[in-house]
């Protein structure tokens, strides 16, 4: 089977004033080679559930198994390594670095996994021109428009060539053909290896993935397959 990512009876539950339920014993199978889309009215847990496949959170209970491996919440540091060899994680606001280049801002991400410099500049020149930017290298994130910096979050998020692209509301902000761009650009990084996950509101984005999950009652449904 090429199930990558397992998730098994997950909950996720926050303390507030009281108790609030946003996750309920969700079990589902993400295969390779696939994208998904997650639909729901805001709150309904799509960006929940995104942090819990990123690692940057972890559930109250259940389990998560990446490539046969069960996922260990208490062991940070081989987590973060985790996530920035296997996960691609693209924003809804891009979350660039604003005193950094357009060009530093993605090759960052690959002296990070202690790729050398002259490697990292390498590909990260070759995905500049992928997304159409080569020409803004060495342009600000405050001397781009909203559709330039969210390609150039889409190359940072690939530089490490990841297995999983998580996406949440990656075209949220932008206008419908700009976003129109921004989805053809993540649609094209799909391939026989990984997987990519985006939640959405827009049914139009939506109704491209492989597989349609919405959101209700703190749980999945498949749409589609």
């Amino acid at each position: 089977m090429n199930n990558f990512i397992q998730l098994s009876n997950i909950n996720k539950s926050f303390e507030t004033l009281k108790k609030i339920k946003v996750l309920k014993k969700i079990s589902f199978a993400f295969k390779k080679g696939k994208i998904y889309s997650l639909v729901g009215p805001s709150g309904s847990g799509k960006s929940t559930l995104l942090n819990l496949l990123s690692l940057i959170d972890r559930p109250s209970s259940g389990s998560i198994t990446i490539q046969n491996e069960l996922i260990n919440f208490n062991d940070l540091n081989k987590n973060d390594i985790l996530r920035a060899n296997k996960i691609g994680i693209i924003y809804q606001q891009d979350n660039l670095l604003p005193d950094f280049t357009a060009l530093e801002n993605i090759y960052l991400a690959s002296l990070a996994i202690g790729n050398n410099k002259k490697l990292s500049l390498s590909k990260a020149q070759t995905l500049l021109k992928k997304v159409g930017l080569l020409n803004r290298s060495n342009h600000f994130p405050s001397q781009l428009s909203g559709g330039e910096k969210q390609r150039i979050s889409i190359a940072r998020a690939l530089i490490n060539d990841p297995q999983i692209i998580l996406a949440d509301e990656p075209t949220g902000s932008l206008d419908l053909e700009t976003a129109k761009g921004i989805f053809n650009i993540l649609q094209k990084q799909i391939n026989s290896n990984r997987i990519i996950i985006f939640a959405t509101h827009n049914r139009f984005f939506a109704n491209k993935s492989d597989c349609m999950l919405e959101m209700v009652n703190g749980n999945i449904k498949t749409i589609n397959v």
